[in-house]
């Protein structure tokens, strides 16, 4: 199945890096406009800007901090003045730190709940206004939510709530926006760089697939529910995590 996304505008957060930045990349080679930020510019910024610039479509890459609401309405801004309007929203920003909760400070809770769940509900409500009708909304969620793991009480309580969050907003925005959650398993980014070999392994024997995701399958799936083929497809939370 060949998706096409031209003539489609979308916003990417968290899109210079790992999933974000796979994401980026395809829906601009499926022939869509985007707009891509990160919370820092830097190198990660510049070479994607570059690698958008080969594939020829319009495209701004820009910084912001998710968390902020000022921030958000400079990104909305940059998205009407870009593209003229949104036809999909990918949150793919998000922070994880690996505390034990008896030793979790507030600051630290609010860190990782803000940038997942506080961060997502401020793209989301600020791009209402450029939505056309028949859009779509993305959320990255993650497959932790529905297992849990020790040590991150506070990211999988954000993952988790933005399972709930998409099935409300669904039915909220009816046919104006299309609204779904993706949740990857572990997959082969910068972060997965620190694995050691014994780790890798050891996820890797997880899966029933044996082998760790890479950005490009959740890209893809990403893809699907930004388009057409998506048409009837709302309030559903697909994991892509090889099987654990």
């Amino acid at each position: 199945m060949s998706i096409s996304l031209d003539g489609k505008r979308v916003l990417i957060t968290g899109g210079t890096r790992g999933i974000g930045r796979a994401i980026a990349l395809a829906m601009a080679k499926a022939g869509a406009g985007v707009v891509v930020c990160g919370r820092t510019g830097g190198a990660a910024a510049e070479t994607l800007a570059a690698e958008l610039a080969e594939i020829g479509v319009k495209h701004a890459v820009t910084t912001a901090d998710v968390t902020d609401p000022e921030a958000v309405t400079a990104l909305i801004e940059t998205c009407r003045e870009q593209l003229g309007g949104l036809d999909v929203v990918v949150t793919s920003a998000g922070s994880i730190s690996h505390v034990p909760y008896a030793k979790m400070d507030f600051e630290q809770w609010r860190a990782v709940m803000s940038s997942n769940l506080d961060g997502t509900h401020l793209v989301v409500q600020g791009s209402l206004p450029l939505l056309a009708e028949g859009s779509s909304i993305v959320l990255i969620g993650s497959a932790v939510a529905s297992k849990g793991l020790p040590l991150r009480a506070h990211y999988t309580a954000a993952k988790s709530a933005l399972v709930g969050y998409s099935r409300s907003l669904a039915k909220e925005l009816g046919g104006k926006a299309r609204v779904n959650v993706v949740e990857p398993g572990v997959i082969d980014t910068d972060q997965a760089a620190g694995l050691t070999p014994e780790q890798r392994a050891r996820y890797e024997g997880m899966t029933a697939l044996g082998r760790l995701g890479t950005p490009g399958d959740i890209a893809d799936v990403v893809l699907f529910y930004a388009s057409d083929h998506a048409r009837y497809v709302t309030g559903t939370t697909l994991k892509v995590d090889g099987g654990m």
